[in-house]
């Protein structure tokens, strides 16, 4: 059974600091593409940050350069969002995804909520 699981989201103050996770399984991990989406009230989903896979080439959305920082790690099928220097239009549900086509899948969501 194909699993993204995320964690780490919660209620942060302006200018402070998340790490999300998240853990797949029932798929080889290592040979996906993996990336972090987020989806705000009344707004599309929008792709964060991306980590392509072998290579760990990576991308991020111009309003998250310099604050975000994406991790992958194999061994344990995991992939990170580290989030600094958060303001409140961060705030979102965040997903998790890994794609190689023509599979794409999908984690439940967490939410980020960033407010004083």
């Amino acid at each position: 059974q194909v699993q993204l699981v995320e964690s780490g989201g919660g209620l942060v103050q302006p200018g402070g600091s998340l790490r999300l996770s998240c853990t797949a399984s029932g798929f080889t991990f290592s040979s996906y593409n993996a990336g972090w989406y987020r989806q705000a009230p009344g707004k599309e989903r929008e792709l964060v940050a991306r980590i392509i896979r072998l290579v760990g080439s990576t991308m991020y959305a111009d309003s998250v350069k310099g604050r975000f920082t994406i991790s992958r790690d194999n061994a344990k099928n995991t992939v990170n969002l580290q989030m600094n220097s958060l303001k409140p239009e961060d705030t979102a549900v965040y997903y998790c995804m890994a794609d190689r086509s023509p599979n794409q899948y999908w984690g439940q969501g967490t939410q980020v909520t960033v407010s004083s």
